[in-house]
């Protein structure tokens, strides 16, 4: 889903790298590049859906748009948020308000708030209906929302993390990894949620590892893989068969699901500390060459954007 004709992306972030401030054994500073060169854009009314392997850069990305990164962490590139540039200042006046995050970890909920007060929010009045709807769709029963997170399972308290995300009318929602330890019924209502909220106008990123349960829903996939962005695609790309995707890495995991031969790929993502010159997905790739090794850009592509060489 592009944006239309002169419509400015709702949020753009161009060549983002995020690097850490680290301490060796023997105590001497280095620096550990986590994320470098990543781009993606999400428009308003949009579903894009982040899927890559764990470290990938998934979650990172959501801390950096949101100004949630460690103090010994140094961020480059570009992030507009509606045009305008992120600052600190401006993520701190957005967060919660106009981007709303739904957390990979249940422990962002306030262990000493009560739950319905949370997902209220500052509205306790005129959000308690729909605080309550929420909570009945989610399945979550009305005593809950006087419990204190403690009290919760892990299934319960993701729920009330997404109730607040949706109730917090955020035009941006980015949901971390929302469905694990959920049954089916209540993942598949979370994300025809997520996918009302985009036909309402707003937006949202959603970062999953479960590609099937996000082509379901999702207008583009963007594939992240060693913290950068290697693919970005209409989602209907990955149902349309191999063929239609770009990347090596991409097709690597079209072949990986169930469906799909169950074919797994062979070595491991590099590690952030270790990151070859050149094309990260070298050394898995059974299409380099030394081309591989220089510097590989972004490029536009049968209507979608990727990162190799060999891709046609």
């Amino acid at each position: 889903m592009n944006p239309a004709p002169g419509q400015t992306p709702l949020l753009d972030v161009h060549d983002l790298s995020v690097t850490f401030r680290m301490y060796d054994k023997t105590l001497r500073q280095h620096n550990l590049q986590v994320i470098s060169e990543l781009s993606v854009t999400v428009n308003q009314g949009e579903i894009l859906a982040i899927a890559g392997s764990s470290g990938s850069g998934k979650s990172l990305l959501a801390h950096a748009v949101l100004g949630l990164l460690p103090a010994n962490a140094t961020v480059s590139g570009r992030m507009l948020y509606q045009g305008q540039e992120l600052t600190p200042s401006r993520q701190e006046q957005l967060r919660g308000k106009e981007i709303a995050l739904t957390p990979q970890a249940v422990t962002y909920l306030d262990p000493l708030l009560r739950v319905g007060d949370q997902v209220r929010g500052g509205n306790k009045t005129a959000a308690v209906t729909a605080q309550r709807e929420a909570f009945q769709r989610y399945d979550l029963q009305s005593e809950i929302e006087a419990m204190f997170p403690f009290q919760l399972s892990g299934g319960m308290a993701r729920r009330v993390l997404v109730s607040t995300a949706v109730l917090s009318g955020a035009r941006l929602i980015i949901a971390d990894e929302p469905t694990p330890g959920l049954g089916a019924d209540i993942a598949q209502d979370m994300m025809n949620t997520f996918r009302e909220l985009a036909d309402s106008g707003k937006s949202v990123i959603l970062i999953t590892h479960d590609i099937e349960l996000a082509c379901a829903i999702a207008d583009r996939v963007a594939i992240f893989y060693g913290g950068t962005t290697v693919e970005v695609a209409a989602a209907k790309d990955f149902t349309a068969g191999e063929a239609a995707l770009r990347h090596p890495y991409s097709k690597a995991l079209y072949r990986a699901l169930p469906q799909n031969g169950f074919r797994p790929l062979a070595g491991f993502q590099p590690y952030a500390g270790n990151l070859p010159t050149g094309c990260l997905f070298t050394a898995r790739c059974g299409l380099k060459t030394p081309e591989c090794n220089k510097k590989i850009p972004l490029r536009e592509l049968r209507g979608g954007s990727v990162r190799c060489v060999h891709a046609t």
